[in-house]
């Protein structure tokens, strides 16, 4: 079982649905797989599941929980102004720590409109899942304008998805 993390909390994103596709090519290597869609994050979590309140939030629990038991992770990782969403950060902050991620696997995809590719958003994410004690794929698929290389919720560029399932089958051998 892999858990998918949707970087974003942004309606109808493009992230979701570059998820849904990971989903799509781990279901055809026959691995099961969850979606933690950030879109979905209850609207208060900043308040009530951080800091003094963690464990509190009884709609964040579930996430929380699903997101300890879980083994690997696939993190879906938008650029935002240089870096990752402040969402994504905001939701690792709401974990168990260290517990939750410590000693796990996981695998990055980036996603920009830009040239970059998520680069740097990759990067500072690395630099905090090294910190809590993760194991980090090096295989982080850069898919570079990415808004052009989506039709109705599909990615038409044939490279990118070879990508993806390299990366996918290198996850699940990790």
């Amino acid at each position: 079982m892999i858990t998918i993390v949707s970087g974003t909390n942004r309606r109808n994103s493009i992230s979701k649905q570059v998820a849904l596709l990971y989903q799509e090519i781990l279901k055809e290597n026959e691995v099961e797989s969850t979606i933690v869609d950030l879109e979905h994050l209850p609207a208060d979590f900043i308040a009530s599941a951080l800091y003094e309140n963690q464990g509190t939030n009884v709609d964040f629990n579930p996430i929380r929980e699903h997101m300890k038991e879980a083994q690997k992770y696939v993190f879906i990782v938008p650029e935002y102004n240089g870096s990752f969403p402040g969402v994504l950060k905001t939701f690792l902050d709401a974990l168990e720590f260290p517990g939750t991620l410590k000693g796990k696997k996981c695998a990055l995809v980036g996603l920009s409109s830009g040239i970059q590719g998520g680069v740097m958003a990759m990067s500072h994410l690395t630099d905090i899942f090294n910190y809590l004690g993760m194991h980090v794929l090096a295989l982080k698929p850069k898919l570079i304008r990415i808004n052009g290389k989506m039709e109705s919720g599909q990615i038409t560029d044939e490279t990118y998805i070879r990508r993806l399932k390299e990366q996918a089958q290198a996850i699940i051998e990790f």
